[in-house]
């Protein structure tokens, strides 16, 4: 056992000691952690709730993919849905819509671990997170919610291995973060066009593509996939073209820098 292992599963452990709620989107960080979570629990007694949002803004996928994960662990699961857009600050995109997004979800997920008396609520951040542009960071800390993969400084990679040393099946999963940073900061926040946009993604990942971003700039879509398939993307570009346009986006570009979390975030200070 690597001691990066050992001294997650001590401090989950320790967060076992009562009752507690894991912020579960199906991804490999919250999945690792819930996995973990209930293994600690399973020595404690503890009651595990898996608390995955049906939001607005994240790719429908995510509630399916997270039930599969879940069917492996004794956690209790917990559906919450919420309409981000609800909220008149977050519709234009700020450059705080994390922020302003974290805390209206994480609030609501402490209100409901309140409800069936747990004290503790985790979140899957790492140690990669906390250096990049991670506005959302700021509600977790206000709110009191914890980072057990960050506080041990755990980077991605060892979610990654961890997650595969424990047959998980999200291990490999590329990331599937909020539908609103596929759009610039102060456009408005569509739901039909987060739909078209979501549509998009699938479409290209089901010819066999990893990393996808459709990012829309008005009436053009940038879009972002890994370098090394770019070759495939030529292969595939009349279906490409065909099946975008299908979905009433109007000019398609291939961005040349290739697929890279948060280039929306460019320019910010």
């Amino acid at each position: 056992m690597t001691e990066t292992k050992r001294m997650l599963q001590e401090r989950l452990t320790e967060y076992c000691r009562k009752d507690l709620c894991v912020a579960f989107s199906g991804g490999v960080d919250s999945s690792l952690l819930l996995v973990m979570a209930c293994e600690a629990a399973e020595k404690t007694g503890a009651k595990v709730y898996a608390i995955t949002l049906d939001t607005v803004l994240h790719p429908k996928a995510d509630l399916e993919i997270a039930r599969t994960v879940l069917a492996r662990t004794n956690a209790i699961h917990e559906v919450l849905a919420m309409d981000e857009l609800a909220v008149p600050e977050i519709r234009f995109n700020p450059e705080d819509r994390c922020y302003l997004c974290k805390k209206e979800l994480y609030s609501r997920m402490l209100k409901f671990a309140s409800e069936k008396g747990a004290e503790v609520l985790l979140e899957g951040s790492n140690e990669d997170d906390l250096h990049v542009y991670r506005p959302g960071l700021r509600a977790v800390k206000e709110l009191g919610v914890k980072s057990p993969l960050a506080e041990c400084g755990i980077t991605k990679a060892e979610v990654r291995a961890m997650a595969a040393e424990y047959g998980i099946s999200v291990a490999d999963r590329p990331s599937s973060p909020c539908l609103a940073t596929r759009l610039p900061y102060g456009a408005e926040i569509d739901p039909e066009l987060l739909g078209r946009i979501d549509r998009a993604e699938l479409f290209i990942r089901e010819m066999g593509f990893r990393n996808v971003r459709v990012r829309v700039h008005r009436d053009i879509v940038r879009l972002e996939i890994d370098t090394e398939q770019f070759p495939k993307v030529l292969e595939y570009r009349d279906k490409i073209l065909s099946g975008l346009k299908r979905l009433g986006f109007c000019y398609i570009t291939l961005d040349l820098e290739g697929f890279r979390s948060g280039s929306m975030d460019v320019g910010l200070n």
